[in-house]
């Protein structure tokens, strides 16, 4: 195993160069980092993509599902970015588990299939046997794709170095996102952390109503193989599918109720995930979601009754109750990408929700408030105005007629521009709302995900709501108010006093006073300098008059001219380079 690594090492270290080379070539060919930061030319950027491969390629999926970094154009291009599907030999597999184990195949396992039944860029997955006779599928990473991701992520840190261009802009941070996206990459990569995320969710979730998760084997789950119970079924993408028709256009309303149903329940249970469990799955797309049917005979009442009152167990939130389970399951998977919201952050993010179904715009912005942490100086008036106007028009759009990643990135860009950047944990959690709210509109068009979003959120806060506390508190102001009534009109009198002997002073702010001073210093500078030049003419003059009385006055008065001349020179020039520079600007914005 240390010889693997150590031969790994040495084989970077020679390529290191040609590698970052390749990169920054490609980057200069294709403009990547200028269409990155401007948002344009999104199909140049996923060719680069592609032609830098397996690690550039896997950036571009995850910034596919980052409406928070990128815009939408962006998102759509990014989607057609495919994995170069390869497949290793079966030795390379056993050779890989026999390193990262220190057992063969044999010894872990009754039976393992040769070929793999699905294969990616980062690994391939097996069906397997462990020596009980239980199934499970093994994940086992491609050889030394660990090596070749790490080293790819530092030569693209490298890149932007080398190549100095990282522009400031109001639209994307580069290196921002490249950090956003490097962290999500290595724990994509992290086998083991994905094991450990996936059994705390199978303990959270599973046989929560309909919903399934696969346990982990920890033991059989290290670096570069993974190994968990194999769950059947295919992407629910199937159901998504279907058209609601049956005989010509008459709806069929059993796989509408179906539909409906499953709709609610990945609500209710991303609701339960985020709210409660404070651990919720951030990559919940139609691929990472299972649809299996099973057979109504062996859904038993009783375990049906069980499981359901176990669905909402840990939510205290009150739930109508059904008889029974449907017989399907959703089941989902790939838990490299969790979400870990703190307490008084899913407080915040209640308020939000809250605050958008009493549509108050105040209320809104100081709740976004709390869930962002401030980048600069902010004019909180101007931020609730831009966002009354912002949210004007979504107030009267239906859920299904809203572009969600349209709608997040303007959020984003809203918040940038009032110096304002929302918590990691909240972009993810919204980027995680987005996949599942785009679930949920195409299983039932019908059904608004914030409307039964709201009332959990009700019942989440009135959980919160602690009665003798408000109760305490509200005696207490009570007292203070009731102690200070008495001291009003002598403080009245003090005033009147202070206002009838002139010491009173009214002080008045106004909207970007600072802009505004600073512009009025820079108009008075001008003037001064002028008057100072005109001054300067002026004695010039006079001293070039007076020249017969001596020589030296004559020159005196020809180098005031000179200087002048000079000064007004280098005014001009640095008026035509501002000028230069802000038409330049404007046409770039234009491209």
């Amino acid at each position: 195993m240390q010889m693997t690594e150590k031969k790994a090492d040495v084989v970077s270290k020679k390529d290191r160069h040609a590698r970052l080379l390749k990169i920054i070539s490609v980057f200069r060919k294709y403009d990547v980092l200028f269409n990155l930061v401007r948002q344009r030319n999104p199909y140049m950027v996923r060719i680069a993509f592609e032609e830098l491969g397996v690690t550039f390629i896997k950036i571009g999926q995850m910034l596919s599902t980052r409406a928070d970094l990128v815009s939408p154009e962006f998102v759509e291009e990014f989607k057609q970015l495919q994995d170069n599907v390869t497949v290793d030999d079966f030795s390379v597999v056993e050779k890989t588990i026999k390193e990262q184990t220190g057992h063969t195949v044999d010894e872990l396992f009754r039976t393992f299939a040769e070929k793999p039944f699905a294969s990616a860029s980062i690994g391939q997955t097996h069906l397997a046997k462990l020596q009980d006779g239980t199934q499970v599928a093994v994940k086992v990473q491609h050889e030394n794709v660990k090596e070749i991701v790490e080293t790819d992520l530092a030569l693209l840190e490298q890149a932007l170095t080398v190549l100095k261009f990282a522009p400031e802009s109001n639209v994307i941070d580069v290196r921002k996102t490249l950090f956003e996206i490097k962290k999500a990459l290595l724990a994509e990569i992290d086998t083991k952390s994905e094991a450990e995320n996936g059994n705390k969710f199978y303990r959270l979730n599973n046989d929560q109503g309909i919903i399934r998760s696969p346990r982990f084997y920890s033991e059989l789950s290290v670096q570069g193989v993974l190994t968990s119970e194999y769950m059947p079924g295919e992407s629910i993408k199937r159901i998504l599918d279907e058209p609601l028709v049956q005989d010509g256009e008459q709806v069929d309303q059993k796989q509408k109720k179906e539909r409906h149903f499953l709709a609610e329940t990945l609500v209710r249970n991303f609701i339960k995930q985020v709210f409660t469990d404070h651990f919720f799955h951030a990559d919940p797309h139609p691929g990472n979601i299972l649809f299996t049917r099973i057979k109504e005979k062996s859904v038993q009442a009783d375990e049906v009754e069980h499981h359901f009152s176990k669905q909402f167990a840990r939510t205290d939130f009150t739930v109508s109750q059904i008889k029974k389970l449907p017989p399907y399951r959703l089941t989902y998977l790939d838990f490299g990408m969790m979400g870990h919201l703190p307490p008084n952050l899913a407080d915040g993010i209640a308020n939000v929700i809250i605050a958008l179904n009493t549509k108050d715009i105040r209320d809104i912005g100081q709740s976004l408030l709390a869930i962002c942490d401030r980048t600069g100086k902010i004019d909180e008036e101007k931020f609730y105005s831009e966002l009354a106007f912002f949210l004007a028009p979504y107030f009267k759009t239906e859920l299904g007629g809203i572009d969600f990643p349209e709608l997040l990135f303007q959020i984003m860009q809203l918040c940038h521009d009032n110096n304002l950047r929302i918590k990691s944990e909240v972009t993810l959690l919204v980027k995680a709302f987005g996949l599942i709210e785009g679930l949920v509109v195409q299983l039932d068009p019908e059904i608004s995900m914030l409307d039964v979003a709201r009332p959990f959120a009700r019942e989440y806060m009135l959980k919160k709501f602690n009665l003798q506390n408000e109760v305490e508190d509200s005696m207490f102001n009570f007292w203070r108010a009731f102690v200070a009534t008495p001291q009003i009109p002598v403080k009245v009198n003090k005033f009147l006093d202070i206002l009838m002997q002139g010491q009173a002073q009214i002080r008045f702010n106004y909207k970007d006073q600072e802009t505004m001073l600073k512009k009025i210093e820079g108009m008075l500078n001008k003037v001064v300098t002028a008057i100072i030049l005109a001054a300067t003419i002026v004695g010039s003059s006079l001293l070039v008059q007076a020249s017969s009385a001596h020589p030296i006055v004559y020159n005196l008065g020809v180098w005031g001219y000179a200087a002048t001349l000079f000064v007004v020179a280098i005014m001009i020039i640095n008026n035509l380079k501002k000028r230069f520079k802000e038409w330049r600007k404007k046409r770039k914005e234009k491209k």
